[in-house]
């Protein structure tokens, strides 16, 4: 199993008829953690007409979203919308808005919050966390070139290589495959390699 969050903070803003919105968006773990980024955003902008928000967490499946003043169903939950469309989870995003003295109707402010949450998504860089196995290899310089199509065959994530007496390398792969990578580690080098769990955690199986 695996989840789509984002790997640290990012904005984006826009003027829309005279009203400027700026989109943050923010990884986060727990409700604490989104109620502190809400807070914290609230706070650098007291003067703002709104701090309209959502997030979504994995934790206990929780997800909340205001319209913080603006007419009901027209900021919060378009913000969630993007977030749930863009598959994020463990996200929190907050958008303010500072009114420039045009209204901009319900359908307006339904397109300027969805594209203020949409263009921070898209200004984030996207993590893709699975469940992984972390393995600790030591091969001879002369089968290590053999390695490099099945690491790729098995999509793994190579975390650090050191080359001493022999090529030693610590890599990531999906807990699913692990075994199999395993076997065909032993397979392609004829048993003469070294091939050890060192732990199990999430990982970032993002291209990059």
């Amino acid at each position: 199993m695996e989840y789509k969050t984002i790997a640290e903070r990012c904005e984006a803003r826009f003027v829309e008829k005279k009203s400027e919105f700026i989109g943050y968006l923010a990884p986060v773990s727990s409700e604490d953690e989104a109620a502190d980024f809400i807070n914290e955003i609230r706070a650098m902008h007291r003067k703002a007409t709104h701090n309209c928000y959502a997030y979504i967490l994995r934790e206990n499946s929780a997800a909340r979203h205001s319209d913080d003043g603006e007419p009901s169903g027209t900021a919060g939950v378009p913000i969630y919308e993007v977030l749930r469309k863009e598959g994020l989870s463990d996200v929190a995003c907050v958008v303010t808005r500072y009114f420039g003295g045009i209204m901009l109707g319900a359908g307006g402010l339904v397109r300027a919050y969805t594209r203020a949450a949409k263009d921070a998504a898209t200004a984030a860089r996207i993590k893709v966390m699975a469940m992984a196995a972390r393995l600790e290899l030591s091969v001879d310089y002369a089968l290590y070139g053999r390695l490099p199509q099945v690491f790729s065959e098995f999509g793994t994530r190579t975390e650090s290589e050191e080359f001493a007496d022999t090529v030693n390398i610590s890599l990531y792969v999906r807990e699913e495959l692990c075994e199999k990578l395993t076997e065909k580690l032993i397979d392609c080098c004829n048993g003469k390699i070294s091939v050890n769990i060192a732990k199990k955690e999430w990982h970032d199986f993002a291209q990059n």
